[in-house]
């Protein structure tokens, strides 16, 4: 059985980060193995008072077992690390397991909408920076994207030739592949752009452009695009299982944002993403 670990926190209450992962990846079929690096009674999207719990200090404990088993996996995964130590220890992680045949996947979670998330800063998208150049893939939105290069963010009006450019740009920062999300080139459409540094390669993919904001659905995008590479599919139709899920959670939403306000019901999905990887 394939095997993917998961770095990133958990919120008990939310569904993002690892309890939107581990079910993706165990639904595809793939062994889902966390490491979570904190724990939130709910995610921070609109909630408040909440609880956190940072378990930094167990990453390198687990990391070390993990290795005294001669444990293998088919790909890392990282999403939201809230700070300079967590960076540094998921480098070291990197270093442990990396393979000739395994994948790293690095999702840089830092900002959306034009904006850095709370607490994050032009330092951090720095050090950012050095964990993507140990990937094999990144998954960056446009805002991340603008952040990860230092320049400004640009939300729309923009055309194919300045998407390649960023896409070759990120690319220079040290991955093989760059899936960048978010991208759309008129009102009806959104979807996706990649490009691979060493064949030279572009791909797009696009489906229906959803009016709104919805929580979690970046997380359901790369967990998806990790098992589909780790499955055995190409990028392409890695890329267009992806997308395709995400907006099936989303347009499973759609008439009940006012109760899920804090998530897309992606668990209704779950059939049509096994349907979808036969």
């Amino acid at each position: 059985m394939k095997r993917i670990v998961s770095i990133q926190d958990i919120s008990c209450f939310g569904k993002c980060s690892l309890t939107v992962a581990l079910p993706i990846i165990s639904a595809m079929g793939i062994e889902a193995c966390p490491v979570p690096t904190a724990v939130l009674s709910t995610h921070t999207g609109g909630f408040t008072g909440y609880t956190y719990r940072d378990l930094t200090n167990d990453i390198p404990s687990i990391a070390d077992h993990w290795k005294s088993l001669d444990l293998k996996f088919d790909a890392v995964a990282t999403g939201y690390l809230g700070s300079f130590e967590q960076i540094k220890i998921v480098s070291d992680f990197f270093d442990k397991f990396k393979t000739d045949d395994n994948l790293i996947i690095v999702d840089p979670v830092m900002g959306d909408k034009g904006h850095f998330y709370a607490g994050f800063t032009e330092d951090f998208a720095l050090e950012m920076k050095k964990l993507c150049s140990k990937a094999d893939v990144i998954v960056p939105n446009l805002t991340e994207a603008a952040q990860l290069l230092d320049e400004d963010y640009i939300d729309s009006g923009y055309d194919e030739k300045y998407i390649k450019n960023l896409l070759i740009r990120l690319s220079n920062l040290g991955s093989k592949i760059v899936v960048l999300t978010g991208v759309s080139f008129d009102d009806n459409s959104q979807g996706v752009m990649s490009y691979n540094r060493e064949t030279g390669e572009f791909s797009s993919y696009f489906n229906e452009n959803i009016p709104g904001y919805f929580h979690s659905t970046g997380d359901i995008f790369s967990s998806t695009l990790c098992g589909a590479l780790v499955k055995g599919f190409d990028m392409g139709k890695a890329v267009r299982i992806a997308v395709d899920f995400t907006v099936d959670c989303i347009k499973h939403t759609l008439g009940s944002e006012k109760e899920h306000w804090y998530a897309v019901k992606f668990e209704e999905c779950i059939p049509d993403l096994i349907e979808m990887i036969k």
